[in-house]
């Protein structure tokens, strides 16, 4: 955090805070010019000035009312500063919209009739503040992030959770999970089906059914599916891939944590299965030191933590707020921290036996970018998916928009193209048997009758794939600025770019690392369009260069996701192989786009590698050694 810009002076003055009835009132200064963004995971909105925003978990919000199963009481502004709220309450923002009373009279009887938009836009284009409530407290910690820019405020505020993740090489690469009933048989067959048609994949993800119950859980293992567990990993293992569990952690009376449990659990059940104390330690070593000996000493990867959100709101399937825990917390606060604490329980394994993991997770909160986790969603709009990604790096968190089945070839294309440049890149065919690219219809798919012209559409789909391998080189650069400097990966252009007021509601497209603009194409829609920022970009495929400040359009019909590169950019890109543990994989051509004075560099285990391209003698130069190795340097456009 030393390594950044110092700031002399707070950016922000006169705040005011108040003890009431109700809780704890702050009030913060918000200029005429000043917009807003963060929140959390935010799938509705992005720029959130003139709005109302509860920071309440929420698994299906029905409306922009800023309820997320990810919400994090943090913002940042264009004026290069960020605040959190450190809370577990149900905090209300209201982000410029509320203004004091009137108290003069006034003569003015000019435009008498106007709209809201003629009187500043629910707050916009005139000063004002954000005022925050949180209710049912005797006061609250407010943290100020100084910039000088946006981005620096966010960089200080992952820096200050302690830094970003850097997630295993395998757990960049490509990630598939099978159908729900899939039995050992079944999951090996499939396994060795990719390795035959060449279809690129490092993890196999298990669902509910390997689990002798599962809503709620037992965590063991159905010995009809899975007869030899331990066998199954090692067969998973010998053929490249890492294996991951789905589960929840409501846990049901048949699971053998269950008794020791009981006295560390909330008490209201969901699904006929404990709540454990996560706040708590005792619940931490029990539910986590079983899972350690019994899931990740045979091979276990990682896992995919479900339902460690809340829908009280919508289908009310989870715990009630008037939840009391043996740790203190309540329900409302409970939920806040649940999906934290969850992953908290779990990593701590993994850290024990020093061993990397990558997971998922349906709800997280604030300061969580240095657990390995990658939010998903059982909501499927594709627009909002990429929304999710825009707006998760204002937050410290990463988000998969994950495929599962698609309306229509262009659709499963236009999705996958989008998670291949994501945070974690995965088809969840939880509920067909068969691969989407086989078939689309589900009922068809399930019955076994496969497309006509499936072949075609997995060879589509297998390029793509090929695609997000390719990539796992330059990701792993990115990450590693994630956790040393708290730049995220993937994030807004308006961060990086904030004086540029067409960027500022720009939320179809982002930032991949430090030199690379993705902007998904969407099924159904005609075109798209491009807004690029100032400076020289090249297009990543072709390396043609495109004029710098430009606003244009992609037809639909485009055969590749558009991606833009920043002039001077060394992109190395790797072989395809099996998995990222292939050999094949390790072997880059070095994609040189301008005059190369952009290096790259990036950690693999413990060996670290930097890339630079020297212009003038049109030399490529390579400092460092590891798995790595260039076998071609080329000069784009």
């Amino acid at each position: 955090m030393r390594a950044l810009p110092s700031v002399s002076n707070p950016p922000l003055s006169n705040l005011r805070g108040r003890i009431t009835a109700r809780g704890c009132q702050i009030s913060i200064p918000l200029a005429s010019d000043e917009l807003m963004y963060g929140f959390g995971l935010q799938l509705l909105s992005f720029q959130q000035r003139g709005k109302k925003r509860i920071v309440r978990v929420n698994a299906d919000p029905k409306g922009d009312s800023g309820d997320s199963h990810a919400p994090v009481p943090f913002y940042v502004t264009t004026h290069g500063y960020g605040v959190l709220i450190d809370t577990l309450r149900h905090a209300q923002f209201y982000c410029g919209e509320a203004h004091p009373k009137p108290v003069e009279p006034t003569t003015n009887q000019h435009s008498v009739v106007n709209t809201p938009q003629d009187a500043g836009g629910k707050g916009i284009a005139t000063s004002s503040e954000v005022l925050v409530e949180v209710p049912r407290t005797a006061g609250v910690d407010a943290y100020l992030f100084a910039g000088p820019t946006m981005q620096q405020a966010v960089q200080r505020y992952i820096l200050f959770s302690g830094g970003g993740v850097v997630p295993p090489e395998w757990g960049l690469g490509f990630w598939y999970r099978a159908e729900l009933h899939a039995d050992q048989a079944a999951v090996l067959a499939l396994a060795r089906e990719f390795r035959e048609s060449k279809m690129p994949c490092d993890v196999i993800g298990l669902e509910p059914g390997w689990q002798t119950h599962a809503y709620s859980c037992s965590f063991a293992w159905d010995q009809n599916r899975f007869p030899d567990p331990k066998q199954f990993v090692k067969e998973a293992e010998q053929l490249g891939y890492r294996v991951n569990l789905w589960e929840h952690a409501f846990t049901h009376p048949s699971s053998p944590v269950f008794s020791q449990l009981v006295p560390y659990a909330g008490d209201f059940a969901v699904w006929e299965g404990l709540v454990p104390d996560f706040a708590g330690e005792q619940a931490r070593e029990i539910f986590g030191s079983y899972h350690g000996e019994h899931l990740i000493d045979i091979g276990i990867s990682g896992f995919k933590l479900d339902e460690c959100d809340n829908s009280d709101f919508t289908d009310g399937w989870s715990f009630p707020d008037m939840s009391s825990f043996p740790s203190g917390l309540d329900g409302e606060q409970m939920h806040a921290i649940f999906g934290l604490k969850y992953q908290q329980t779990i990593w701590r394994q993994f850290q024990q036996r020093q061993r990397p993991t990558y997971n998922l997770v349906r709800s997280s909160g604030a300061l969580a970018a240095p657990y390995p986790f990658v939010l998903y969603s059982d909501l499927y709009d594709h627009r909002q998916f990429v929304r999710g990604v825009v707006n998760c790096g204002f937050s410290g968190l990463l988000w998969c928009p994950e495929v599962r089945d698609a309306a229509s070839e262009e659709d499963l294309i236009r999705r996958l193209q989008s998670v291949v440049f994501s945070p974690l890149a995965m088809v969840n065919a939880w509920y067909i048997k068969n691969p989407p690219w086989k078939q689309l219809n589900r009922e068809l798919n399930n019955s076994g009758q496969l497309a006509e012209n499936w072949k075609e559409l997995e060879a589509r789909c297998r390029e793509i794939i090929g695609w997000r391998m390719q990539l796992v080189p330059y990701l792993l650069g990115a990450f590693r600025r994630y956790a040393e400097n708290g730049t995220p990966p993937f994030r807004a252009l308006v961060l990086d770019y904030p004086d540029d007021k067409n960027l500022q509601t720009i939320d179809d497209a982002y930032m991949m690392g430090d030199r690379m603009l993705v902007a998904p194409l969407f099924a159904g829609e005609a075109a798209r369009k491009i807004v690029l920022p100032q400076g020289k970009w090249h297009d990543f495929w072709t390396g043609e260069l495109v004029l710098s400040d430009s606003t244009f359009e992609v037809p639909a019909s485009a055969d590749k996701i558009p991606v833009f590169v920043k002039s001077g950019s060394v992109i190395p890109i790797a072989g395809v192989g099996a998995s990222t543990g292939d050999p094949g994989s390790h072997e880059l051509t070095v994609q040189i786009y301008g005059d190369g004075h952009i290096s790259w560099r990036a950690q693999e285990e413990a060996s670290e590698i930097e890339l630079s391209w020297d212009a003038t003698r049109a030399v490529g130069n390579i400092r460092g050694n590891g798995r790595y190795r260039v076998k071609q340097w080329k000069p784009m456009g």
